[in-house]
């Protein structure tokens, strides 16, 4: 079944309080890093809510980048309960979420995609294209 309205409404007021108090109140050296919650999925009974964590400028060494997306989880995670009192005194709601935080590799998948992209050759890909279709010679 789809996301209800209510639910996306909801997520998007989530990632709108926690993205301003990243910006504003959290001051965990963990979480120095340029962090942005790129979406926040709700349970359909409000009782958890999933929030998608994005880094830019990471490193690209993958031991690093894993120790790193440790640390910035485990951060996220500390800071839960000061982010759900927040949310609690923002939204009117009978209970708030519970905030559950994973890594979103979205735009590493969409580099990747382009950098396929970049290796293709569209030109003589066109070129084969309209001899095929330029029909039987007579």
């Amino acid at each position: 079944m789809g996301k209800g309205y209510r639910q996306g409404r909801l997520g998007e007021e989530i990632r709108r309080i926690i993205s301003s108090m990243l910006i504003h109140q959290i001051k965990d050296p963990r979480l120095s890093s340029m962090i942005s919650i790129s979406g926040v999925d709700v349970t359909a009974d409000g009782s958890y809510a999933t929030c998608y964590v994005s880094v830019l400028n990471m490193s690209t060494d993958a031991e690093k980048k894993e120790q790193a997306e440790k640390e910035i989880l485990a951060g996220l995670a500390s800071a839960s309960g000061m982010m759900k009192k927040e949310i609690g005194r923002q939204v009117r709601m009978r209970r708030v979420p519970q905030l559950i935080f994973k890594m979103d590799h979205s735009m590493e998948y969409g580099e990747h995609i382009d950098k396929i992209l970049g290796t293709m050759d569209f030109d003589s890909y066109q070129k084969d294209e309209e001899e095929d279709f330029e029909g039987p010679e007579q």
